[in-house]
């Protein structure tokens, strides 16, 4: 069975909307964010991540309530995103919480789970502030509404330029339950006021 996958029409959709900077605090009408995170400068687009060759069964839809990532300080709630009407993908309002793309995987089924956050925002840092220094072999945890722990494993950070986003490799189909972490980074472009790149990180379910 496949699972859902964004890619196609949305995963198209998806894409323009991080391609404008849908991630930055800007995108929501806000005055340049007072706090700036930068990517670390060694992190850079690289191919593909492999996968983990890790024997973890893919788990039944459930939607995912928290987010946990303890070596970058990340504990938050996850709210619902969907689409705009104009097709983006919609993003959270404020700093915190980070949401999950209703329109793909829920985290564990077969299939690429999305979660988006801000890097910062008017008010300081944001959920995905360090996002950048999350290290590969990190665990990443998210608690679902069926009371299970979907425990990833990342297995690659990396840096695009909007203008050059991976569309295919983030949002399409998988033969396994992965994980895309996603948000804003390198430099904020105070003209445009977005940041110029995007952050991702992938992780593959372990367990």
């Amino acid at each position: 069975m496949r699972g859902r996958s964004a890619a196609g029409p949305v995963g198209a959709a998806l894409a323009i909307a991080l391609l404008v900077g849908g991630c930055g605090s800007a995108a929501q009408g806000a005055p340049a964010p007072v706090v700036t995170v930068s990517a670390p400068p060694s992190l850079r687009a690289v191919p593909p991540p492999i996968a983990l060759r890790v024997a973890a069964p893919v788990l039944a839809a459930s939607v995912p309530v928290r987010l946990d990532i303890p070596s970058i300080e990340v504990d938050s709630e996850l709210m619902a995103l969907g689409l705009r009407g104009d097709g983006t993908l919609d993003v959270p309002p404020a700093a915190f919480p980070a949401g999950w793309f209703t329109g793909a995987p829920t985290p564990g089924e077969r299939g690429p789970a999305i979660i988006v956050g801000h890097i910062d925002w008017v008010t300081g840092a944001g959920v995905f502030a360090r996002l950048g220094m999350l290290a590969v072999g990190a665990e990443i945890r998210v608690t679902r509404t069926d009371g299970t722990v979907a425990v990833f494993r990342t297995t690659q950070v990396t840096r695009y330029p909007k203008d050059a986003f991976p569309t295919d490799l983030v949002y399409g189909d998988l033969d396994h339950a992965g994980l895309r972490l996603i948000s804003c980074g390198g430099e904020f472009d105070r003209v445009t006021g977005h940041y110029e790149d995007n952050i991702i990180a992938f992780a593959d379910l372990v367990l």
